[in-house]
């Protein structure tokens, strides 16, 4: 689940932001290596080119889904069984492309009346990592294998964290998570949009079908600033990186460039979007297959999205453990990707 969806406020910063650094990388490059301006430029407009078919269906993907309301879907998962919430939490975490400041207000209110942990934390394991958009993106640029590898992942760390926080529940870690006044309100999303019908031919409600237009220009506008700056980018750490220090460092068949990569993701990543474009130069540069999906995976639970949305509800040792599950997970997955790619 990506974060795709900001309050005005918010989303005016970081668009700020994004076209700064982007502009900021050019004058810097124009100032001190002119002639690599022009290959910089033509290198980023032709990657953002290929790229532009798994936008269009990224973008009309999240807009359809949240004009339709399939948003409401997710509170089946926290129905039932535990064993039955696990599994759908990780499965709907996996899949669904709405964003971590949206889920803060559902899952308080999930804690509160009762639903049990162990499901809460498959979906925040499993909710940052794909979604339908993340899904277009990865597979336009690292292909359909390693997208497909990478929603795997994100429903087997959510399974995975599901069934150990389930096995330990009554343990000193997670007996009794949640802060005192756990936080009701997220990044300025508004109310929590899981509520309400689903209405799979929304095109005939005037409400609905604004959510459509506001919410496909807005990621459109969101996609092209990241993914703009991650491909200037990948542009310069193909020219100015050497590739045998990242081949040397992230590198070959072993356990240490996987751990490695799952250590680096966390403070390198920007978001699930600008880091496709990241990884594909890492890639190039000799960036094992198993470093490159530790990187992804341990990246985008610790982004600080996804991380607020569990810290601002859980105390300090359950935030913790959501943190190791993650690295852990990571980890796996690198070395079960390493073995098969």
């Amino acid at each position: 689940m990506a974060d795709l969806t900001h309050d005005q406020g918010a989303r005016k910063w970081a668009v700020d932001k994004a076209w700064l650094a982007s502009a900021t990388l050019v004058l810097l490059v124009a100032l001190f290596d002119w002639p690599q301006v022009a290959p910089m430029l033509a290198f980023a407009a032709r990657a953002f080119a290929g790229t532009l078919p798994f936008i269009a269906f990224a973008v009309l993907a999240v807009a359809f889904l949240k004009a339709s309301g399939a948003e409401a879907l997710l509170a089946k998962a926290f129905e039932g069984r535990e064993t039955r919430m696990i599994m759908l939490a990780a499965m709907l975490g996996g899949l669904s492309p709405f964003c971590s400041c949206e889920v803060i207000p559902f899952i308080a209110a999930m804690l509160a009346v009762g639903a049990p942990l162990s499901a809460v934390m498959a979906f925040w394991l499993s909710s940052p990592l794909m979604d339908p958009a993340m899904f277009a993106i990865t597979a336009g640029t690292l292909g359909t294998g390693f997208a497909i590898a990478k929603t795997l992942a994100a429903v087997a760390l959510g399974l995975g964290g599901g069934f150990v926080v389930k096995a330990f529940a009554s343990g000193p870690v997670f007996a009794d998570p949640l802060r005192e006044r756990p936080a009701a309100q997220g990044c300025g999303c508004g109310p929590s949009p899981f509520s309400g019908q689903t209405n799979w031919r929304f095109w005939g409600e005037a409400d609905r079908h604004e959510t459509f237009r506001a919410t496909a220009l807005e990621n459109a506008l969101f996609l092209t600033k990241w993914l703009v700056l991650a491909y200037l980018i990948e542009a310069l750490m193909l020219e100015y990186v050497p590739a045998d220090w990242i081949a040397g460092v992230l590198g070959g068949n072993g356990v240490f460039p996987i751990v490695l990569g799952a250590l680096v993701g966390a403070p390198a990543y920007l978001n699930g979007y600008a880091a496709v474009p990241l990884v594909d130069a890492l890639l190039a540069q000799g960036m094992s297959n198993g470093a490159a999906m530790s990187f992804v995976i341990a990246g985008g639970v610790s982004c600080i999205p996804a991380a607020i949305a569990v810290w601002a509800l859980v105390k300090p040792r359950v935030f913790v453990a959501y943190l190791g599950l993650a690295m852990v997970g990571a980890v796996l997955a690198g070395i079960a990707w390493n073995a098969v790619a």
